[in-house]
């Protein structure tokens, strides 16, 4: 039976990737290793690895991220990180309310809630 998922996503530098997600996102760094890094908020926990020769341009991570009072969250990242220009909030044809955001490393995180 699968319990729980937690991605896993590169990141070229690890202070800036921890001063994204918890300086500006509310996560706390719940494991800090040499070349691994671990962050936490609320039910979701994001994993990163050391990827120091990555292109951001050509990085496709993604993350989907259900969320509760998604115009409540959107308010709070707005404030704090750019909004994706093709991803801002929007009711989506599939029933759901989302936005999107990129990381340092242009790993996509896509909020959404149903509606």
């Amino acid at each position: 039976m699968l319990t729980d998922i937690h991605p896993k996503l590169p990141m070229r530098d690890m202070e800036a990737t921890v001063t994204f997600y918890a300086d500006r996102l509310g996560f706390s760094v719940t494991g800090r290793y040499t070349e691994y890094l671990i962050l936490r908020k609320d039910a979701v926990e994001l994993h990163f690895f050391s990827f120091p020769g990555l292109d951001p341009e050509n990085n496709y991570g993604q993350v989907y991220i259900r969320v509760q009072d998604i115009d409540s969250w959107y308010t709070r990242v707005q404030s704090q990180v750019s909004i994706h220009p093709n991803a801002p909030l929007q009711q989506k044809p599939w029933g759901l309310k989302e936005f999107a955001i990129l990381d340092p490393d242009n790993n996509l995180l896509t909020f959404g809630s149903l509606c």
